[in-house]
């Protein structure tokens, strides 16, 4: 603010000085100061008149013009006093030639639109880059003397697209006031560009006090919000850096926020993570995949692989097709890594095409009472051209419609649109059945059962582990079990990994078994063999299972 020729100061909600113009200072002398107290600058407030009328302001009333009473052999002043996102912002006026209140009032205006968020009221991005600088400019050494935290809402897409534009908006400014709550003495804030909002902490103990406001903001975001009378649920994810360690300028500081941020994402979100150079050799190791993915295909670098699927007590009933990628110089790369990637590039409809074709076409190499279930990415099922592609498919390969199971998750069905209806009844119609994978997990709404036609239920092998030894674990898998049965579709047991857990899931009727006990996952050379042998596992595990009882 050092350009400006009006007397401008700004307070903090402890009415302490945060920012002002260098020509309060030439006037006011050494009491000008940053966290100087308004009375320090301004004694004629103590008086009670005066100071229930900035109060007034101060609590949200409308801006207003205070004449103050004038020192001997001084020129009339007058005061124009507005509230802010972050508490009060003063503009004096000296002498007759002074603005009218009306004008200060437009001066005023025009001066909060340069440097705030019409939407939210925070600080806006120009003026978050003029206080990083002024920040980064005024320390020195190597110890932390400053942090930046960026802030990034979890989910606020799918509020915009299914809510629509007003509630995003609505919840934009319910989350800066969060932000805005969380906020202590030496903090403030800024929107920084869309869901996306910035703090910067100066004068404080690092890295306690951003590890104390980070934590403070994940779990303000963990309680909902309730826009035009529906519940909803975003969190937050937090990238902290600090300065002078992680940068001595504003692009160095915010490429170590931006990838702790990424970090933050990639850990599940909800959570908050400090930059450290790891991070970067990661993030660089991402991208080399993420261009090595875009070629993937075409060099014959994927593949699949198929695990088992056992039917009590020893019959092959079908396969389900894994994704994988052997890379030429890092070797196998685990789907958890490089799935979200295609995702992420709008690459899983393409790939998604290709595994769907080729598990299809060796499905037919086998006998044909075997099935083929080939997982489905959200992506992949969003993108709106899904029941053309797999009818497009099922008519070139000429596999049957039945052999073929899909299997999508939960978070397919967090946006219930009558689109999802539509394909999910679509693809039931051509006779391919539907099976909800990792059921358990997620959101679990009983819901998705009643209002999409599922063939079957995986349970998600969090809840198999201990299913043997878990009395409440058992108490969970035979609930899902009854209540598959009872809406008529069958059960499948993930992640089988020991002779008890089978054991005791052919003896509660599950319908289907999948698992490294039972099958690991074989190469398309291998399968021939394995159908030709009886699953004598599955057989000995229902033979205890007789003699136990």
């Amino acid at each position: 603010m050092s350009n400006t020729a009006d007397l401008v100061s700004f307070y903090d909600r402890d009415f302490r000085l945060t920012r002002y113009a260098t020509r309060l200072k030439s006037v006011y002398g050494g009491v000008v100061a940053s966290g100087a107290a308004i009375w320090e600058i301004y004694p004629t407030f103590l008086l009670a008149r005066y100071r229930d009328e900035f109060l007034r302001v101060f609590q949200g009333g409308s801006p207003t013009s205070i004449d103050l009473p004038p020192s001997p052999g001084e020129a009339p002043r007058s005061v124009f006093v507005f509230s802010t996102a972050n508490g009060l912002g003063i503009i004096e006026s000296r002498g007759p030639g002074g603005r009218s209140a009306a004008e200060e009032q437009e001066h005023v205006i025009l001066l909060h639109q340069a440097t705030h968020d019409v939407l939210t009221g925070l600080q806006n991005r120009r003026r978050f880059g003029e206080r990083l600088q002024q920040v980064l400019a005024a320390i020195g050494g190597p110890k932390p003397k400053a942090a930046l935290l960026q802030i990034d809402l979890d989910d606020f897409k799918a509020v915009n697209d299914t809510l629509g534009h007003g509630a995003g908006d609505t919840l934009l400014q319910l989350a800066a006031g969060r932000i805005r709550d969380a906020l202590q003495e030496g903090e403030s804030a800024y929107r920084y560009a869309g869901d996306e909002f910035a703090v910067i902490q100066v004068g404080k103990e690092q890295p306690a006090a951003a590890e104390r406001l980070a934590g403070s903001l994940v779990e303000a975001f963990k309680q909902p919000f309730v826009i035009n009378d529906i519940t909803v649920f975003v969190g937050s994810s937090i990238g902290i850096a600090f300065a002078p360690e992680h940068g001595t300028d504003g692009e160095q500081l915010m490429k170590a926020a931006d990838i702790a941020l990424y970090a933050a994402k990639t850990d599940g979100r909800g959570c908050a993570r400090i930059f450290n150079r790891a991070m970067l050799l990661l993030l660089e190791h991402r991208e080399n995949l993420r261009r090595s993915l875009r070629t993937a295909l075409e060099r014959g670098e994927l593949y699949l692989e198929y695990q088992p699927l056992i039917r009590p007590p020893s019959s092959v009933i079908g396969f389900e097709a894994l994704l994988r990628w052997r890379h030429p110089e890092i070797g196998i790369i685990p789907p958890s890594v490089f799935i979200p990637i295609a995702e992420a590039d709008g690459l899983m409809d393409e790939i998604g095409r290709w595994v769907l074709e080729e598990a299809c076409r060796q499905a037919l190499t086998w006998p044909s009472s075997l099935t083929i279930a080939v997982n489905l990415s959200p992506a992949q099922f969003l993108s709106g051209s899904l029941t053309d592609t797999v009818a497009q498919i099922i008519d070139e390969v000429g596999i049957r419609a039945d052999r073929l199971e899909l299997e999508i998750t939960e978070t397919v069905l967090l946006e219930k649109t009558v689109d999802n209806i539509d394909t999910l009844n679509t693809l039931n119609v051509l006779g391919i059945r539907i099976s909800l994978d990792d059921f358990g997990t997620y959101y679990s709404s009983l819901s998705y059962l009643k209002n999409f036609p599922f063939d079957t239920l995986k349970i998600d092998q969090y809840f198999i582990t201990d299913v043997d030894t878990d009395s409440k674990g058992q108490t969970i898998v035979r609930s899902i079990i009854n209540l598959a049965h009872g809406l008529g579709m069958s059960v499948t047991a993930e992640g089988v990994e020991t002779w008890a857990q089978a054991r005791w899931l052919i003896k509660e009727n599950c319908d289907c078994l999948q698992g490294n006990f039972l099958g690991r996952p074989l190469e398309i050379e291998e399968i021939g063999d394995f159908i030709k042998r009886p699953a004598l596992t599955v057989g000995r595990a229902m033979e205890q299972t007789k003699g136990a009882g």
